[in-house]
């Protein structure tokens, strides 16, 4: 049955990256060296940042991105090619002759986990997808057990401030206090784990059929750049940062 599921899986990873991520065309090169984990320069000197992931280990993403891309040719394609504070260019690269982009690889290999930083629904899709096969399979930083943190433990999400991170747990309550909607996964509003949702971003929660009230009493999984706001807090900017795993 496992094998089954697996194998179906991967069909749909199949099927979603054909379609996903496929913007237009923001350049080409050739890769002359990886700068970090998620990061290339090309030949005529561009750096490329890749979007749409974290990288969770970055030693091994380093060295299997050395080893895929370079001295190779990439095709750049992107919703926007504004370079980040540090002059990078945020882009999917596509091997030469490949319609999965090169972060698909990385999710699968469990060395990266998908950010949500993606606007576009298809490209999302495929590399939430990428990770979800990763996570199937136990890859790479999936084998571990502590990756996802249980929502209960404050303090265990605590020790990750400042840092992308996953937590899954069952919402207790939800609260508004002025702009702001609160998802509590504990009774002590000032120390347990929380997930604020701005008043602004709420709608397009509602239009995914995600209101915040309708997630009380669900188990969701979230992921964002933990902060400490008494206690820790994620905050919701996009819609893709929150799945729902389950009934009442």
């Amino acid at each position: 049955m496992m094998t089954a599921c697996v194998l179906a899986i991967g069909a749909c990873i199949g099927r979603a990256e054909a379609t996903g991520c496929n913007f237009e065309i923001q350049g080409e090169g050739r890769v002359a060296a990886v700068v970090d984990a998620r990061s290339l320069r090309l030949d005529d000197g561009r750096e490329v940042k890749l979007a749409g992931i974290e990288v969770a280990d970055k030693a091994k993403a380093t060295a299997a991105l050395t080893a895929l891309l370079v001295g190779r040719e990439v095709t750049l394609r992107g919703q926007d090619d504004t370079p980040d504070r540090y002059g990078r260019q945020p882009a999917c690269a596509f091997l030469e002759g490949s319609e999965k982009p090169v972060q698909s690889e990385l999710l699968r290999q469990g060395l990266a986990m998908a950010s949500s930083e993606v606007a576009d629904k298809d490209c999302a899709t495929a590399l939430m997808a990428a990770e979800a096969e990763a996570r199937a399979t136990r890859s790479g930083t999936w084998a571990g057990s502590t990756v996802i943190k249980n929502a209960e433990s404050s303090a265990d999400i605590l020790a990750g401030i400042g840092h992308f991170t996953v937590v899954e747990g069952r919402v207790l309550s939800v609260r508004q206090a002025g702009a702001t909607t609160y998802l509590n996964f504990g009774r002590n509003w000032t120390r347990d784990f929380a997930v604020t949702i701005s008043r602004r971003i709420v709608p397009a929660f509602e239009a995914a059929g995600l209101a915040p009230k309708s997630l009380e009493n669900r188990k969701i999984r979230v992921r964002g750049w933990v902060e400490a706001r008494r206690g820790p807090r994620i905050e919701l900017l996009r819609v893709g940062q929150l799945e729902v795993l389950g009934g009442n």
